[in-house]
């Protein structure tokens, strides 16, 4: 192989929800927090054990406006992309760095809105907190467009 690739494919739940940054020109970011979890178990206790790893992740100009109107914290999402390090001076004068994943494909797995929507959901009452939404269908042969 000549090249080399850079690619990344998640699955998590959004740690918050999107925030938004316009630039002079129309174009905009938007960053947001994916959880990911590794379930094992500890063989000496028996014990389950959950670790969870935090990504920064990035998206750009409508795909940004897209998932700030849909998604927001807890939703789960898949995204494609690559990694990409950077570094700047804080204003302290120390040099930061940080490793985002820069989002080039991704798909809305659950969203709290679109769930309440199916389940008549009144925005006069109040969600229990902690509520466990429910995992939709998975679509049978019949029901993909391909």
């Amino acid at each position: 192989m000549n090249g080399t690739l850079n690619k990344v494919m998640l699955i998590g739940h959004l740690g918050d929800d999107v925030k938004l940054h316009y630039f002079e020109g129309g174009n905009c970011i938007g960053r947001f927090p994916l959880a990911t979890n590794e379930v094992y178990i500890n063989k000496q206790t028996n014990e389950k054990i959950t670790s969870t790893e935090w990504h920064n992740l990035v998206v750009r100009n409508k795909a940004a406006e897209i998932c700030e109107k849909y998604l927001s914290k807890g939703d789960k999402i898949y995204v494609e992309g690559r990694i990409k390090s950077r570094q700047w001076q804080g204003e302290d004068g120390v040099t930061k760095y940080t490793t985002e994943i820069q989002v080039t494909e991704f798909t809305f797995l659950t969203t709290k809105k679109e769930l309440d929507n199916k389940q008549g959901f009144n925005p006069e009452q109040q969600q229990p907190k902690g509520q466990d939404y429910p995992m939709p269908a998975m679509p049978t042969n019949d029901d993909l467009p391909f």
